[in-house]
């Protein structure tokens, strides 16, 4: 019945979607237009070399080899001896990077199913190009901030994801079952690295325009007069944004100028926002990672990094 249910309710959401597209086409297909060119913009260039860059190196399996001298550590905090330079590609790349490499670890035989949650919370990060570049310098103008979040969102992710794994039960286990690498990796690396940046332009392009429908209708009415008790009326509208997709919410909440926009920003960045959160569970849910579960998970990161950054920003 819960399913059935859920379909309906799709359902009138899909065709509620198609029809305010067919009524205002100049509204919606401009929106789907500047979601395009923000993606170009802000994700593209920052995105796309570093995940030619990490894929390479787990096709090739460099980055299999470079953790080796690391699995004392990973053993200490109970991670798979792969999460660790599965995190520093993460971080350098950004979404959705690192949850695409668990899922090539997964695929490949490196990370066993029940390592990948505890993996996939470490390497839920955004890049510093992106946080530095585009949402620092671009957006709030300010370069020094755009460091202050990066360093807030990483220590965030970092924190909550080895106080989950600590207390998680039994110590992971190496796996020493290989699939080795295919030869032609070149090819697969330029591949799947233009396929998975052209489905981050996708989700950004669609999400922008969902949200733009969602505020056009005041669908998120109860979640801005919630947010509107404690911030002003364009700061929570630019947050509704964010829920929906990050970089539009970021780019709304530097318009405000508000004194919290930076610790939401943090906010948003980490928590990712249902379009970077679905682009990460497309891969995720191939190992076997809860979305509910991994959805609470990057909530947690998220008001981490807000109480951070309330400190020091």
């Amino acid at each position: 019945m819960k399913r059935k249910i859920g379909y309906v309710c799709l359902c009138i959401a899909l065709v509620a979607f198609g029809a305010a597209i067919i009524i205002h086409p100049e509204r919606y297909v401009n929106c789907c237009f500047q979601g395009f060119a923000m993606w170009a913009e802000c994700v593209l260039p920052s995105l796309f070399p570093f995940m030619v860059i990490t894929l390479i190196a787990v096709k090739s399996g460099i980055a299999e080899r470079a953790a080796l001298p690391l699995r004392k550590v990973t053993k200490l905090v109970k991670m798979p001896p792969a999460a660790a330079s599965c995190f520093i590609l993460s971080i350098c790349s950004g979404y959705p990077a690192g949850s695409k490499i668990v899922s090539e670890f997964y695929e490949s035989g490196v990370i066993r199913k029940k390592d990948c949650a505890k993996a996939a919370y470490l390497c839920s990060t955004s890049g510093p190009l992106f946080i530095i570049g585009s949402v620092g310098f671009k957006m709030f103008a300010d370069t020094t901030a755009g460091l202050k979040i990066l360093l807030a969102h990483i220590f965030s992710v970092t924190v909550i994801s080895l106080i989950i794994s600590l207390f998680s039960k039994g110590a992971q286990t190496d796996n020493t079952k290989r699939v080795p690498a295919n030869g032609n990796v070149l090819y697969n690396t330029f591949y799947g690295a233009v396929t998975a940046v052209a489905v981050a332009g996708g989700f950004i392009a669609f999400f922008y325009v969902v949200a733009t429908f969602c505020a056009d209708f005041s669908l998120l009415y109860p979640v801005e007069k919630f947010l509107g008790l404690m911030l002003d009326g364009q700061t929570s509208s630019a947050v509704c944004l964010g829920i929906i997709e990050a970089t539009t919410g970021c780019r709304a909440l530097s318009l405000t100028g508000g004194k919290l926009a930076v610790a939401l920003a943090g906010f948003l960045i980490t928590f990712g926002g249902f379009s970077i959160l679905l682009q990460q569970l497309c891969y995720l849910t191939k190992a076997g990672i809860k979305p509910l579960k991994f959805i609470a998970v990057k909530f947690a990161q998220a008001l981490l990094c807000f109480g951070i950054l309330l400190l020091i920003a």
